[in-house]
């Protein structure tokens, strides 16, 4: 048998929280920054840390609050345009096939952080899902989350630079 070693998702599996906002936390710890692919001034585009696939992003308002609902308008507009450039990074960068696009608002939607809202960009391609994730209930992701930073970066900046022309 072999075995696939991936002991950062060990707090994840095994139930282990944060005792703050994980959102809340990355803003103010720099080993968290080493995540964020781009700062707005209300919102921010970072790397899921347990991603459903390469370069799997999340766009997370500074703010702390749960839906939409409690949402400025600055907020809202920020939220869908780093939502965009997520979309044109993704796709520039690793020319998915398609992309999910999403938020879970509330635990019985499935959120895993429930109350600090935030919206998922998921690149995908046709066949991502294999063997390995239904019969061994395991991910492969072949690039680390460093190097999927380190390729977004320039090219987010350079799509949001690009459409404030």
């Amino acid at each position: 048998m072999e075995r696939l070693w991936s002991p950062w998702r060990l707090a994840y599996v095994s139930g282990g929280e944060s005792n703050g906002c994980v959102f809340c936390d990355a803003q103010a710890n720099e080993q968290a920054a080493t995540l964020v692919v781009f700062g707005g001034v209300t919102c921010f585009v970072i790397l899921n840390l347990y991603p459903y696939n390469n370069g799997h992003l999340m766009v997370v308002p500074r703010r702390h609050f749960a839906s939409l609902a409690d949402a400025t308008p600055e907020e809202l507009a920020e939220l869908m345009r780093l939502t965009r450039g997520a979309e044109m990074a993704l796709t520039e960068v690793y020319h998915p096939q398609g992309l999910n696009v999403g938020m879970n608002l509330g635990r019985a939607a499935g959120a895993g952080v429930a109350d600090h809202m935030h919206v998922h960009v998921v690149p995908r391609w046709a066949g991502d899902t294999n063997f390995m994730s239904v019969l061994g209930d395991v991910r492969v992701l072949p690039e680390a989350l460093e190097e999927t930073a380190s390729r977004l970066r320039p090219v987010f900046g350079k799509i949001l630079a690009a459409a404030q022309d």
